[in-house]
């Protein structure tokens, strides 16, 4: 096929997978109208319409579930050997998309890639925070960040940082109102700071209870979706917070937050950076990968 027909293909792929004109206009950098046209011309050219179209979603037909199946891979294939020739030129170039939650990319990314954006002006570093699990392969990020027993199995995993506690703590004001907590018993009555994850659901503190790391429901009358938020609702007395202990720990020096029931922190196996193992030979990856390893190498 000629480029612009290719260019129409690449269009279709991006429709049918995000199931979405909306998703695929904005990963793609184009308009609505544009990306619509585009798809209907090759249907046209094509005489079969490959996407069912409602005002409330998008799918593949037959027709188009086929294509997609055929063509996506080598399309994908064509991609991979296009970005591995240009790793010959003089400097790693190209755009490596990261996911991870906002305290990593605070305190573990940023830090350690902010280097390279000066040392190397073809690169291109974009960090989305997110609290889940997301699958770097269907979502096209190059590299996401997990805690080391979260990585599948069927991905490279480096480790991006060491061992690491989970802490709660409170503001000094909040426990010389309510008391001091103990016990896991005693959290039923307390505010605790809740965080809600993408997925909807309320996340569990995860607590060490006769040597076990148990996951415990707790409540409380605020809800965020950052760890950064809840840290500033606990200093602003509203309850007790529970995130990595390096995060609270400037907090705690200030005397503007304590800690409480130590005994119950648990030890998680620090972060890692995961990626496919297709991934590997581009080089721009191999000097972010290189960059966050942990520990970090000499440069």
């Amino acid at each position: 096929m000629d480029g612009e027909n290719l260019n129409d293909l690449h269009a279709f792929l991006a429709v049918a997978q995000e199931r979405s004109f909306t998703r695929a206009a904005a990963r793609l950098g184009l308009s609505q109208s544009t990306l619509s046209h585009t798809v209907r011309g090759l249907e046209s050219r094509l005489g079969v319409r490959l996407l069912t179209r409602t005002t409330r979603s998008v799918a593949p037909t037959e027709a188009g579930e086929q294509l997609m199946q055929g063509v996506g891979p080598m399309l994908e294939a064509i991609g991979a050997e296009l970005a591995a020739v240009r790793e010959y030129r003089d400097k790693p170039a190209g755009t490596i998309r990261i996911t991870a939650i906002d305290i990593v990319a605070d305190h573990l990314l940023w830090p350690r890639l902010r280097p390279l954006l000066k040392d190397y002006p073809e690169l291109r570093i974009e960090i989305a925070t997110d609290y889940r699990l997301v699958d770097v392969v269907s979502e096209r990020f190059d590299v996401g960040v997990r805690l080391g027993d979260q990585v599948a199995q069927d991905m490279v995993a480096v480790r991006i940082g060491p061992e690491m506690r989970a802490a709660i703590a409170a503001s000094p004001a909040y426990l010389a109102e309510h008391g001091t907590p103990s016990s896991i018993e005693d959290l039923a009555r307390h505010q605790c700071i809740t965080l809600r994850l993408t997925s909807g659901a309320i996340y569990a503190w995860e607590l060490l209870m006769g040597g076990k790391v148990m996951p415990v429901k707790v409540d409380g009358q605020v809800t965020f979706t950052s760890a950064y938020q809840m840290m500033q609702a606990a200093i602003d007395g509203c309850g007790l917070v529970f995130v990595t202990e390096d995060a609270l720990q400037p907090h705690v020096d200030a005397g503007r937050l304590a800690w409480v029931m130590e005994d119950h922190w648990p030890t998680w196996p620090g972060w890692h950076i995961y990626y496919p193992s297709r991934r590997e030979s581009s080089r721009a990856l191999k000097l972010v990968i290189d960059a966050l390893r942990h520990p970090r190498p000499s440069r």
